[in-house]
């Protein structure tokens, strides 16, 4: 589908990479892993053509279709959700965009003006495919602006533009931030079952190991590739890296005795003489370690933190009709490590700024212990000085910093070099980081207060895998309170012990176990559900129901069933029609044996989809 020849990039004396060489075949689903600043955007930016590489090329398959979904996406400002997702210039999509814009306005003339070009270019089966990628993303109201919504909001729409172009080659970077819980796992299912080119970057470790069935590292300017999945690709990354430390070891110690021989200064008069000292610097720089030591340093310091932690009693919060707490009681137990859980939009965030003070409840109060020290690490990160230097960030906090634990200090450039910024980068001025490093140093800024009490939004975002390890292990053993919102179902599973599931309409309730556990526990209920729903008493009983209990509890029409109901009211008449000049034409005796047996098939589908849209209007028409 394409191929990278010979790709080399860098930036000043920064090289991110250098003769990289690569292919993609249909069916193949490829992790692209890196630590932060590595290179990863860099290079998807090069693949698809918004940059270029200082040497190499990229050589795409003559027409296939490509689609490339940005970190951040950008949209046109004033665009409609409808204009921004069928944004593509093909006849298919085109179509489908004038068909929906028709279905969202409710004009059935227009729609029955639609309808042979949708039958001639056979639309339906991908308006079909278009409008369901549209509702497992929630986008209801195609005529929305994209002015002034979310990032997640923006994230979905993008997403879904990509999605429905139908490519055959996709490029996504970090695709799961911002997305709820169950779109990421509807995503996982439908990239898994698509016949496509994917190239992905992603710190989701379980979407990876679901999704992909091969892994490239890009690491020390170098390309390495697995034929797996995650998990294939850890076991064999640590046998590499073993490996390479074995003949590290091998060289340095004949290294050793090399040297003892330069030492004794030979004359390079002779060509095995000359030759054994070019074989000596060749040595050298096989015996160099070729990973610096590039693993997060982070120990476990945070400061005492009492009996009395924090209380929370009766709060309720609401704005306007819409309510995010309802009477919340709870009180934070020492060591409580606790994920927040709930579709967006539902107040996680709000709840957060509830603790921390910045927001007030309308009624009830927490009370927090005189020993809490809150360290809080926002979704939208912290408002560095792009133009100060890394190490600036930190010297406007503090010149040294104290360990609570042990009374030991550390400098700010020690603290740096810990989280992964050497001594020859602590001067690079901020807008020159990655977003990956400059979230990195947001989770410095915050640590080296030493809280005992860290809440903190979508910390995962950003932030590379090798780092996230780090982190859930710092997390997993820190001596004081978590409280974390994350969709990161690995890191959730790593770092929690209990959830807090956020419902709606103020309910909150308390799940003890990780998020595994909780999906299990949702998926087992509604298993229940479903068998007692179709259990053949509880069909009797329904049945049996006085009909005046639907009256006692009525209900409109939705926004999204009035649309549905009106393009069934003009999609079945056409159906009906073309099954009645199907059947014409297939008693007229002018068809030939195979256009009998199309005609046959069609009829077929025609009865059964007309069954089942038919069953469908009359739901909808009785509410």
């Amino acid at each position: 589908m394409f191929q990278a020849q010979h790709l080399t990039k860098s930036f000043g004396d920064l090289v991110l990479f250098e003769d990289l060489s690569f292919s993609i075949e249909r069916g193949e689903k490829i992790g692209l892993i890196a630590r932060n600043g590595n290179g990863k955007t860099t290079l998807m930016n090069i693949l698809t053509g918004i940059d270029s590489p200082d040497s190499g090329e990229v050589i795409y398959q003559n027409g296939i279709r490509r689609a490339y979904l940005p970190q951040l996406p950008q949209v046109l400002p004033g665009s409609t959700v409808l204009e921004t997702c069928f944004g593509h210039n093909d006849e298919m999509t085109s179509l489908i965009a004038r068909w929906e814009e028709a279905s969202a306005r409710g004009d059935g003339k227009r729609m029955e003006e639609l309808l042979p070009e949708m039958d001639a270019l056979g639309a339906w089966e991908y308006e079909q495919c278009a409008r369901e990628i549209l509702t497992r993303l929630h986008l209801d109201d195609l005529h929305r602006t994209t002015d002034n919504l979310s990032g997640g909001e923006l994230k979905r729409i993008a997403l879904a533009g990509t999605l429905i172009g139908n490519p055959e080659l996709l490029f996504l970077d970090e695709p799961t931030n911002h997305l709820d819980l169950d779109v990421i796992e509807w995503l996982e299912g439908y990239l898994s079952h698509q016949q496509i080119g994917l190239l992905l970057v992603t710190h989701d470790r379980y979407f990876l190991d679901r999704v992909c069935n091969r892994i490239l590292e890009l690491d020390n300017k170098q390309l390495y590739a697995y034929k797996g999945n995650y998990e294939y690709y850890l076991n064999k990354r640590e046998e590499r890296l073993k490996a390479t430390e074995r003949e590290t070891s091998r060289a340095a110690n004949l290294l050793r005795r090399e040297a003892e021989w330069m030492h004794r200064r030979p004359q390079a008069r002779g060509t095995k003489a000359k030759s054994r000292i070019d074989a000596f610097y060749e040595l050298k720089e096989k015996a160099q370690p070729r990973h610096r030591d590039e693993t997060l340093h982070l120990s476990e310091q945070g400061r005492y933190i009492g009996n009395k932690i924090f209380e929370a009693h009766k709060v309720c919060k609401a704005f306007g009709d819409r309510t995010i707490l309802s009477d919340f009681d709870y009180i934070f137990s020492r060591y409580d490590k606790v994920g927040i859980v709930g579709p967006n939009g539902v107040g996680k965030t709000t709840f957060l700024r509830l603790l921390l003070g910045e927001e007030e409840p309308d009624s009830g109060y927490f009370d927090v212990g005189e020993t809490v020290r809150f360290g809080y690490y926002s979704q939208k990160g912290m408002q560095f000085d792009e133009n100060k230097r890394v190490i600036e960030a930190v010297q406007d906090i503090a010149e040294v910093i104290r360990n609570e634990k042990d009374g030991t200090t550390l400098s700010a450039s020690a603290l740096l070099t810990q989280f992964l910024f050497p001594p020859e980068k602590q001067y690079t001025p901020i807008h020159k980081l990655s977003g990956g490093e400059q979230r990195r140093l947001y989770l410095c800024t915050v640590l080296m207060k030493n809280p005992n009490f860290l809440i903190l939004d979508e910390p995962t975002n950003d932030l590379d895998i090798l780092t996230l390890n780090v982190l859930e292990n710092y997390l997993s053993e820190f001596k004081g309170c978590v409280l974390v919102v994350s969709h990161d179902r690995f890191f959730m599973d790593k770092v929690v012990n209990h959830l807090f599931t956020f419902e709606g309409n103020g309910i909150v309730k308390d799940f003890p176990g990780n998020y595994t556990q909780y999906r299990e526990y949702k998926q087992q209920e509604e298993a229940e559900r479903q068998t007692v729903e179709s259990s053949p008493s509880t069909r009797k009983a329904e049945s049996e129901k006085p009909r005046t209990d639907a009256a006692e509890r009525p209900r409109k029409l939705t926004f999204k069933e009035k649309q549905e109901l009106e393009r069934l009211e003009a999609e079945l008449p056409k159906l009906e029609k073309e099954k009645a000049e199907l059947e014409s034409r297939m008693s007229s005796g002018t068809m030939a044996t195979d256009e009998l047996l199309t005609a046959g098939d069609r009829i077929a589908a025609l009865i059964e989809e007309i069954d089942s849209k038919g069953m469908r209007w009359l739901e909808l028409s009785d509410i």
